[in-house]
């Protein structure tokens, strides 16, 4: 008799510590990986938002070329996306649309990132030599594109902070 409950209580001991190595494993498991996630997750946003900023800037080259000058809002740069007859017609190569994707110009303004907050856009104009600089800050992180001193534009007009 006092074998057999020492088998009973051998074969409790190794489903109690089975159940225990699992549980342990999976804990290690998620310690590991949840942080893995947070940083994937983290990384496609930081691309999105790059990807949403460059739209912003060919649209503003684009919006250049066809008029002389850059918008004054990102407002009026969604407005001229949607209307413009030029932007509307260079809209898929300008945005590189995949066949079948669609755009949404009224998206263009906000950052992808949770909060949806809007880009912060700024048009400078030289009074000494009449050049005219934009910069376009994304504010949930540090990413930039153009410059807010004409005097650097030669090097910095159309340039992100991330290339």
């Amino acid at each position: 008799m006092a074998i057999l409950a020492n088998d009973t209580v051998r074969t409790a001991l190794q489903i109690v510590l089975a159940i225990v190595i699992v549980v342990l494993g999976y804990v290690l498991y998620r310690s590991i990986r949840g942080p893995q996630e947070l940083y994937e997750r983290e990384q496609a946003l930081t691309e999105a938002t790059r990807e949403r900023m460059s739209y912003i800037r060919d649209a503003m080259r684009g919006y250049e070329r066809e008029h002389g000058r850059y918008p004054t809002s990102l407002d009026s740069l969604v407005m001229a996306v949607k209307t413009d007859s030029f932007l509307v017609a260079k809209r898929d190569s300008i945005f590189a649309l995949a066949e079948g994707e669609s755009f949404n110009p009224d998206s263009l303004p906000y950052s992808p990132r949770p909060g949806r907050q809007r880009f912060d856009l700024s048009i400078v104009r030289d009074d000494s030599t009449g050049g005219i600089v934009y910069l376009l800050k994304d504010p949930g992180s540090e990413d930039f594109i153009g410059t807010d001193d004409p005097k650097r534009a030669a090097g910095m007009l159309n340039a992100a902070s991330w290339e």
